[in-house]
């Protein structure tokens, strides 16, 4: 095990970064799937399969890599075998995408049959082309507690604000569309930078990491909630 996380630490280059956050992993081109080592997509940036969807579990449903993309994947996903040329033709544990394109089988097995709905987006995907991204909380209805996650407002559906458990993730768990909101301002309290979405009896808080980045939240929810669709223009702070 050792071995194997010196290997994965030094496999890992992830240079994409958003706010600080890692948020994306250099992938492979296709022609290079089995000839080059890939770099792996780190176990805590995901919270379900890369392939599949369904979420990681510690005992049902547990992570696994596939040694030809580096996606993380769940045991159903990576039951294949394949000859990879960088690891000197051994066969490797591979996802099923990759056993047929490095294989040339069919797999009779429909796993994609589920019908995809607008939440399939990849988060590194929309969040490379988004209006704005980041990680925020957001609160429960006591103000209590609440869920932390990556919040992206892609540039292809700026009405819609995507929230995924993890930056990596290849589906987002819900979505607010924006159209309509009021946007509020909340006092800064206890340290925290608060603000909330409100239409009607309908309340969203959010917690930023720092006043800035509530801002620029609270400036591209607006622009969305009141229908302006077009990436907003570079201007000058006053």
């Amino acid at each position: 095990q050792d071995a194997i996380d010196r290997k994965e630490k030094r496999s890992e280059s992830f240079k994409t970064a958003v706010h600080g956050l890692e948020t994306d992993t250099p992938a492979l081109k296709t022609e290079e799937l089995g000839r080059r080592a890939p770099q792996w997509v780190r176990d805590n940036l995901v919270t379900m399969c890369m392939r599949c969807k369904e979420p990681f579990n510690a005992i049902t449903r547990r992570r696994h890599h596939c040694r030809a993309c580096g996606y993380v994947v769940c045991a159903r996903c990576s039951d294949y075998k394949a000859e990879l040329q960088y690891d000197g033709n051994r066969p490797n544990r591979v996802c099923q995408e990759c056993y047929i394109f490095l294989t040339g089988h069919t797999v009779l097995e429909d796993r994609e049959g589920k019908h995809k709905g607008i939440l399939e987006k990849g988060a590194a995907e929309v969040s490379s082309r988004s209006l704005l991204c980041s990680s925020l909380q957001l609160l429960d209805k006591n103000g209590k507690g609440g869920t932390r996650g990556w919040f992206v407002i892609p540039q292809d559906d700026p009405l819609v604000l995507y929230i995924y458990a993890a930056p990596q993730d290849v589906r987002a768990h819900t979505s607010i569309p924006l159209l309509g909101y009021q946007v509020r301002d909340v006092p800064q309290s206890e340290s925290r930078h608060l603000f909330q979405l409100v239409q009607s009896r309908q309340v969203f808080t959010f917690v930023a990491d720092s006043e800035e980045l509530k801002r620029r939240w609270m400036r591209a929810m607006a622009r969305s909630a009141a229908g302006i669709t077009h990436p907003e223009e570079e201007e000058e702070d006053a």
